[in-house]
């Protein structure tokens, strides 16, 4: 008997994870996947884990605020840059580190086959990527320093203090409930959508 390497989607979709077709994605899958996966490791205060979901609907906030003139495409890749978790969930970089280049290839599979069901470039320029790394550095620090129990130095020493911004200083973050994070993805995702396609 041969492994199963597909996931059963709630869409009624099967993904093969391996070797993922942009046609078995769907919105409300990556929505939903997202916002039951719990960020570090659901180490984080509240009643509620901190999702990917809202970790990616941060992100997005973030690059617009450090970036404002970031074209709409872009901003849908930021939303969508950590959608793989949906079916292969979120490891902490060290568990990543541990496991090796398996793990990378797999996401790199499957962020390929998100981007282009949704009109995205398979790979995404460099100018790009690190945009929506700084954003995602940023989040990390406020995720460590708000809910995830890192003392600032520990966060200035993995994830980089971010500078001083009253902008910056007006994110608080509260992990919510699953169902209302998946509203709100998906909220965004069809407004960002919304205006790629304008």
């Amino acid at each position: 008997m041969t492994a199963r390497a597909w996931q059963r989607m709630l869409s009624g979709r099967r993904l093969d994870l391996l070797d993922p077709s942009p046609l078995d994605v769907e919105i409300e899958d990556i929505a939903h996947g997202l916002s039951f996966v719990a960020r570090w490791n659901g180490q984080t205060r509240g009643d509620f884990p901190y999702s990917v979901a809202e970790h990616s609907l941060l992100v997005e906030r973030l690059l617009a605020l450090v970036a404002p003139k970031t074209p709409p495409r872009w901003r849908l890749a930021a939303l969508l840059h950590d959608a793989p978790e949906y079916v292969i969930g979120d490891m902490i970089s060290p568990v990543k580190s541990a496991v090796g280049p398996a793990y990378k290839a797999m996401d790199e599979r499957l962020t390929r086959a998100v981007h282009m069901r949704f009109g995205l470039p398979p790979v995404l320029p460099v100018s790009v990527k690190r945009l929506i790394k700084r954003a995602d550095r940023i989040s990390a620090w406020l995720e460590a320093t708000q809910i995830a129990g890192f003392t600032e130095a520990e966060a200035n020493r993995h994830f980089s203090r971010p500078p001083a911004s009253p902008d910056l200083e007006a994110f608080r973050l509260s992990p919510r409930p699953p169902m209302e994070v998946k509203r709100d993805f998906l909220a965004r995702h069809a407004d960002l959508s919304a205006l790629v396609e304008a």
